[in-house]
């Protein structure tokens, strides 16, 4: 059989592990709350599984365009914000071009560049786990077609500023694609964070990516969105898969924006308990990034692996990055001391002068 051998030579995502009957799964950034009231009823409602869905998510669209003052048409609907991730990379890169994006960041961007049939360009994270953005715009040349900027940056929980990524913004062609990819942005608790919500309007060439996956608890039906200009928009949409997003899934995801506010609330919780976690972590001897997303990011190093099979001993299932480190979401209020125990036992394992270690 004849595949591409760049296709065969990319591993494919993997998801996080299942937890057993004793251990608390943290390795997959979900909400650890079910959904609202009113939610699961708007699914059970949708019904006629014999139906094909509305292919635009027009009602959907339009509850979106009214609650951030834009039009329909400048709004996108995929099947989570990785499957809008690939469309406009589809639409943009192809043979001969490049993608550039940080590294580490989401483990999806590699695969998706590849199956465009473009190159990617990882660019370094600072020491800290955050965008070097100065040097992501030196790496844009003229086989570049999209930058990839992800804030909360996933795993390492850091943002980008709004004032870093304005100067950003000048310093990129206005040819270029940028993707602002905001999956954790509800969680973001930092007053000087980049909004792309705010932008709207003012740069040609930006689309802001947003999910129900994460703070809406609908990782399991799969909705994201793209706010951006409509002729990028339009590109996407033609390489989309027809029909990908399910009935089932509009309608809980236009339920829980009904309920923002209780959701929103919830939110809120899981970013104090966040806070709570990392300052804990912080006191056993960590060193840890400012953490924004809905998870903590633990640069073990060479040592992930021995600390991962540490965290597993403990009941806590987090996601091992060979090499680079741990990301561990924040769950179930119950998951906390047995987080905190493992945590501990981890940072006294690691060999001092270990970069993951605080000073003292």
């Amino acid at each position: 059989m004849k595949l591409r051998p760049e296709i065969l030579a990319t591993p494919p995502y993997r998801q996080g592990k299942p937890a057993g009957d004793d251990a608390f799964k943290l390795s997959s950034n979900e909400n650890p709350y079910p959904p609202l009231p009113g939610v699961i009823e708007a699914v059970v409602a949708a019904g006629a599984f014999n139906r094909y869905p509305d292919a635009s998510a027009s009602a959907l669209r339009q509850v979106l365009a009214e609650k951030h003052d834009v039009t329909p048409d400048e709004l996108h609907i995929g099947s989570g914000s990785v499957a809008l991730l690939s469309q406009f990379i589809t639409a943009a890169a192809g043979p001969g071009d490049s993608v550039v994006y940080a590294w580490r960041s989401f483990e999806a961007y590699p695969g998706l560049v590849t199956v465009a049939g473009a190159e990617s360009v990882q660019v370094p994270n600072r020491a800290d786990g955050s965008h070097n953005l100065d040097a992501m715009a030196a790496a844009i040349d003229e086989r570049t077609r999209v930058v990839i900027v992800c804030t909360p940056n996933n795993p390492t929980s850091t943002i980008v500023t709004a004032a870093d990524f304005s100067d950003f913004m000048a310093k990129v062609p206005s040819d270029v694609l940028v993707l602002l990819d905001e999956a954790y942005a509800e969680f973001v608790t930092h007053p000087d964070a980049v909004n792309g919500l705010t932008l709207t309007g003012r740069y040609s060439n930006l689309v802001v990516l947003r999910t129900f996956s994460k703070a809406y608890g609908l990782a399991g039906l799969r909705v994201g969105w793209a706010l951006g200009p409509i002729a990028i928009l339009d590109a996407a949409r033609a390489t989309a898969i027809p029909l990908s997003v399910t009935q089932p899934a509009q309608s809980a995801a236009i339920a829980s924006l009904a309920v923002e506010t209780e959701l929103l609330e919830r939110v809120s919780r899981l970013a104090a308990l966040r806070d709570s976690i990392r300052s804990s972590m912080i006191e056993q001897g960590w060193t840890i990034p400012d953490a924004q997303g809905n998870f903590v990011w633990l640069a073990t190093g060479e040592e992930t692996l021995e600390a991962n099979e540490t965290f597993l001993r403990h009941g806590i299932v987090a996601r091992a990055f060979a090499g680079s480190g741990i990301r561990i979401s924040i769950g179930e209020d119950e998951s906390v001391e047995k987080l905190l125990r493992a945590s501990a036992d981890v940072v006294a394992s690691l060999p001092a002068g270990h970069s993951a270690r605080r000073l003292g």
